[in-house]
């Protein structure tokens, strides 16, 4: 009461705040139209161009994807994925085996999508080594077409091979689970993430034998994560097999009863 008045007087509320569902849909508008704005100004300074011919317009132009080195699964290796290995696979046998210190793979399948080499490899260095996000969704575009569809009719858990704490600080993304999370979207497949980051160092200027040992044991399940049973392992290159090995390993003994894994790229 104001002294003296017979008057009730209240605090009048802003006119915003009667009506707070249209200030949050203008604010909302506000955040599209600077997101626009944002986008087209960095287009226009620094437009958008394909990782491999430089050409204006995609981060990957349909012409230079459908030159890619399209693996052929039909002369693959049906287990470890080896191009023309369908008949006698030098990558997977007994004594290659032996030699990783293996008796069998761990998991039952792999399949890659393109050969690493020229474009590929160019695509894969973009991506990880100068932060082109966009990227991701033309990985798993590609290896969306390239799985083979008994595979997705098993309905598999994606799972990423998530990447090292260095790496993702270096990187400041997971590139993996970017791809992952695309696929899932492609594919309509479920997506998790049961494996607990590794350590290790960088993989890419080890030997063979080196490669095996570096990963030994790297891999584990986050404590109390679920293992779905069916699960497709996704990863960028495969280059040993080391990599996929020890996480198949891992899911495996948390709970797995098949593991199955794809990748973007081979080295051949």
């Amino acid at each position: 009461m104001r002294a003296g008045s017979g008057r009730r007087v209240r605090n009048r509320p802003a006119r915003w705040r009667r009506y707070p569902f249209r200030m949050a849909t203008i604010i909302e508008t506000l955040k599209q139209c600077a997101s626009i704005a944002t986008e087209a100004m960095a287009e226009t300074l620094w437009p958008t161009r394909c990782a491999v011919c430089d050409a204006p317009g995609q981060v990957l132009c349909d012409a230079c994807r459908a030159r890619l080195p399209y693996l052929d699964w039909w002369r693959a290796c049906p287990r470890c994925g080896a191009p023309f290995g369908r008949v006698q696979c030098t990558e997977c046998n007994d004594a290659m085996l032996q030699l990783m210190g293996r008796a069998r793979l761990p998991f039952a399948s792999c399949a890659s999508a393109t050969v690493y080499e020229g474009a590929p490899a160019r695509i894969v260095r973009t991506y990880k080594d100068r932060g082109e996000r966009r990227l991701a969704r033309e990985l798993a575009y590609v290896m969306a077409a390239s799985l083979p569809p008994a595979w997705r009719a098993e309905r598999p858990a994606l799972v990423a091979v998530p990447a090292t704490g260095k790496a993702l600080r270096a990187r400041g993304f997971d590139h993996m689970a970017d791809v992952a999370a695309a696929l899932s979207e492609l594919t309509g497949l479920p997506l998790t993430q049961p494996l607990a980051r590794p350590r290790s160092i960088d993989q890419r200027n080890l030997g063979r034998k080196e490669r095996f040992e570096n990963m030994r044991g790297r891999f584990a399940v986050l404590p109390g994560a679920t293992v779905p049973p069916r699960i497709l392992l996704v990863d960028d290159v495969l280059t040993t097999g080391a990599t996929l090995m020890e996480a198949a390993d891992a899911l495996l003994a948390g709970g797995a009863q098949q593991v199955r894994c794809i990748t973007f790229a081979r080295v051949w």
